[in-house]
């Protein structure tokens, strides 16, 4: 089957090609969900090397459990997200001591020189004020506001209830906002009407 066809397909359905055999299934498969895997890794931990890594381990684990994956029982993606969760906390507790660095957004279009500058600056102190937060609500936080996540989807992930999920993503915007309160106008955020 061509490579567009095989967009059209869901992700239960790839998987299940792979574990057939079907080799070009595991490559749409990877294409779709690789650079989601590779970017909350990388917001997670704030480095983009780290996150390379997790990102193959995590794809490598959904090709070994492949045969064995009982549809229907969670999305993909969900488990996608919850395994890179997990593996990017043990990698965060395994090196505690060292502090998160920046990983800037990728760049569309050629904004100005100013424009990426300020954007830098606005990841990195993101970035910062992220890493600042408990690790349940940095997690609940980027799986909402960056990933686009449900609660629903995010309370399978991180095997709590919805409420918790709203509980720990409140609290953690709350923090977000005491962190990056004082440094509206260095970041470029400046009231119109003052």
């Amino acid at each position: 089957m061509p490579l567009d066809a095989m967009s059209e397909l869901g992700d239960e359905e790839l998987l299940a090609r792979y574990a057939a055999g079907d080799r070009d299934a595991a490559h749409a498969l990877t294409v779709r969900l690789a650079p989601r895997v590779f970017a909350h890794a990388a917001r997670l931990l704030g480095d983009r090397a780290e996150a390379e890594d997790i990102s193959q381990e995590v794809m490598l684990k959904l090709w070994r459990i492949a045969p064995d994956w009982r549809a229907g029982e969670a999305k993909v993606t969900t488990w996608l997200f919850r395994v890179t969760a997990n593996l990017c906390i043990d990698r965060m507790r395994r090196r505690r001591s060292t502090p998160l660095d920046a990983v800037p957004e990728p760049e569309d279009g050629a904004p100005s020189a100013e424009a990426r500058l300020t954007e830098a600056a606005r990841a990195e102190a993101l970035q910062q004020a992220l890493a600042q937060l408990p690790e349940r609500q940095r997690q609940a936080v980027v799986l909402r506001h960056i990933e686009g996540l449900g609660n629903p989807e995010i309370a399978r992930i991180m095997d709590i209830g919805p409420r918790a999920v709203e509980s720990l993503t409140a609290r953690g915007k709350r923090a977000l906002e005491a962190i990056l309160s004082g440094r509206r106008e260095e970041l470029g955020y400046v009231d119109d009407d003052t």
